[in-house]
């Protein structure tokens, strides 16, 4: 097939488009900004674009399908021409629908915890050599794409509850139709897209109430709106709950106990974090895998990137980064790490960056999501809010919406790097979270500095 991807240099974008020209397809693409990692991965496939910018004569009656970025407008020429040609216009997640028609669908979904739980499924599935496809939101070890597709009878897709592309406004994991469902919690988050959580809770209600008849649902019981949602709307599924397991922490070290008594290390920990676990044990389950092949796999998972990473440590200080952002997020990685460290003060750092997080009245969500932290730091750029055109907030609001009057507010990230520096590090924990950069603070560098003085 001859395929051109408006808007290529997204992170799943690029990767798809990567996916597809190594199953020898034709592939274009086109975009106005595109940065590394996405630009420096399509340049070594011989993807990158030679001119930046939307281009219709690109757009031709020879193109057999156009794929849809979020990041292109509604108005984009090349779409445009695309319509004016009526060619095939897909948005990422209708596409890969289409290419997995005829696969048993595993969608996992939820506020929190996809990526992490769609990693450990792919590892334990790859760990026992089963053939299967993938979608997943984040780079992970042992697997070059986010994405891949293939003639394999099972895919596992991520199922991501924010918009399909400018065109067409349903929710990813509306358009996969699964035979088999996760969902881990319901958590208010992107207010740009939702503005009400009964707005964002009803996007669960459709994705559980059009699931087809004896789908099977594993969904968290410890999340007490989503075990509501899954009663009133599920009943023509097959459900099944999982919660968090029984466990002890042994010289840092996290033992679950199994359905036969007996203990298994994994490596990851956090109630949040175990509770993922279990859900992936029970959809491995369901695949036929069962819990001895799955403890004996899972063993080995290291975690995805940047879901509580470890970034490097020594003999009194271990320092994480976190893709956290949303309140629930935050809160379930704070108290992670202090419970798995209780004698060591935390130093805890977010970054208010998406447009949710830095909307006042969304802030007001954030209250008490960093009480379990020792020391608690915000950033955020006062250019960022600008650009995503919100109104102005203050240290003062902040810390009122955080229900934490000790809260140390930072807008500039040479300032918050060298308060960091200043920072006593003996028995102490530093945990990095953010969806974006802290203002370009390269964290392995910043861990590298504090752990060898």
């Amino acid at each position: 097939m001859r395929i051109h991807l408006i808007a290529i240099g997204g992170a799943a974008m690029h990767n798809l488009a990567i996916a597809l020209k190594q199953n020898g397809h034709e592939v274009t693409g086109s975009d106005d900004q595109i940065f590394d990692p996405s630009k420096g991965r399509l340049e070594k496939h011989g993807l990158l674009p030679d001119q930046m910018g939307w281009f219709p004569e690109r757009i031709h009656e020879e193109i057999d399908a156009v794929i849809l970025g979020m990041h292109a407008r509604p108005d984009n020429p090349e779409l445009a021409r695309a319509q004016e040609l009526d060619l095939l216009v897909y948005s990422y997640p209708s596409f890969i629908h289409e290419q997995s028609v005829q696969k048993e669908r595993v969608v996992i979904g939820g506020s929190h915890g996809k990526t992490t739980i769609t990693s450990m499924i792919l590892h334990v599935l790859k760990y026992h050599n089963r053939s299967f496809d993938y979608l997943v939101g984040a780079q992970i070890e042992g697997f070059d794409t986010m994405v891949q597709l293939s003639d394999a009878p099972l895919i596992v897709l991520e199922g991501d509850e924010y918009l399909s592309s400018p065109i067409d406004r349903r929710p990813k994991f509306h358009l996969y139709d699964p035979h088999i469902a996760l969902l881990s919690g319901i958590a208010w988050d992107h207010i740009n897209v939702f503005p009400t959580f009964e707005n964002y809770l009803e996007q669960f209600e459709v994705f559980i109430d059009q699931m087809m008849d004896d789908a099977k649902l594993i969904y968290c019981a410890a999340d007490e709106q989503l075990e509501e949602t899954v009663m009133e709307f599920g009943p023509h599924l097959d459900r099944v709950a999982y919660r968090t397991p029984a466990y002890t922490i042994k010289e840092g070290k996290i033992f679950i106990e199994r359905s036969n008594g007996t203990l298994s290390e994994v490596s990851v920990f956090g109630d949040h974090n175990l509770q993922n676990l279990m859900g992936a044990q029970a959809v491995c389950e369901a695949l036929g895998i069962d819990e001895d092949a799955f403890f004996k796999a899972i063993a080995s998972f290291k975690g995805a990137a940047r879901r509580l990473e470890e970034v490097g440590r020594n003999a009194n200080t271990v320092v994480y980064k976190d893709f956290a952002h949303s309140p629930s997020k935050l809160k379930a990685t704070t108290e992670a790490v202090k419970k798995q460290w209780p004698a060591r003060r935390l130093v805890a750092c977010m970054e208010l960056h998406t447009f949710s997080s830095l909307t006042k009245a969304f802030l007001l969500e954030y209250a008490g999501t960093m009480a379990s932290a020792d020391v608690a730091v915000v950033f955020f750029k006062e250019e960022t809010v600008a650009q995503k055109h919100l109104d102005p907030i203050t240290t003062d609001q902040i810390k009122q919406s955080f229900d934490r009057d000790d809260l140390i507010v930072f807008t500039d990230s040479a300032a918050l790097e060298a308060f960091l520096m200043e920072q006593e590090w003996g028995s102490s924990n530093l945990l990095m979270m953010s969806s974006g950069n802290f203002g370009g603070i390269k964290v392995e560098e910043l861990a590298e500095r504090l752990l060898n003085p």
